[in-house]
């Protein structure tokens, strides 16, 4: 059985309009357990404002149902397609009201941060970052979609970084 004042339940959140990976872990003494992961997928086809609404909705329902004390969430590495980027930024606004609106702390983290408090190498290669999610998590395989893994890491993250304390005044945490 989960226990929230005593374990650090983090939302993780790796943003994208097409695919946003999301990932729960519980964190306590060091240790950290998989709670939840998966991705919300939007078709193409559908209008744009629809795509971000279905977002909104499942990460709600996340907070809602997991009850986390913060959620993180990568910020966005700029590539040359501008049209990409500026979706994926409206899909990553999304991430972040619907972690305000629910009153909780939003963290935000540069892929290298994450990279860096999972594996200890700031430019580590994808895959070393996902091997690492699945060792850290104590996992049998290491989680599917990629974007599943990225949030998990983007979770990791948060629970290694100094920002924990944060969650004690607003969720209830007891370290």
């Amino acid at each position: 059985m989960l226990d929230r004042q005593k374990n650090l339940i983090v939302l993780g959140i790796d943003p994208g309009y097409a695919i946003t990976g999301y990932g729960v872990i519980a964190y306590r003494n060091n240790q950290f357990r998989c709670l939840d992961c998966g991705v919300v997928r939007t078709k193409a086809s559908e209008y744009f404002a629809d795509r971000l609404l279905q977002i909104n909705q499942r990460l709600e329902g996340l907070i809602e149902s997991w009850q986390p004390h913060v959620v993180a969430v990568e910020e966005l590495f700029f590539s040359r397609n501008t049209t990409t980027a500026i979706g994926t930024a409206q899909a990553r606004g999304v991430a972040v009201l619907c972690g305000a609106r629910a009153g909780l702390p939003v963290f935000e983290y540069t892929p290298m941060q994450v990279k860096l408090a999972v594996t200890g190498y700031g430019k580590a290669a994808k895959q070393q970052v996902q091997q690492m999610v699945r060792v850290l998590l104590s996992l049998q395989q290491i989680p599917k979609p990629d974007d599943a893994a990225d949030a998990l890491a983007v979770a990791i993250c948060h629970a290694h970084s100094g920002n924990r304390e944060t969650a004690l005044a607003r969720g209830g945490y007891q370290s």
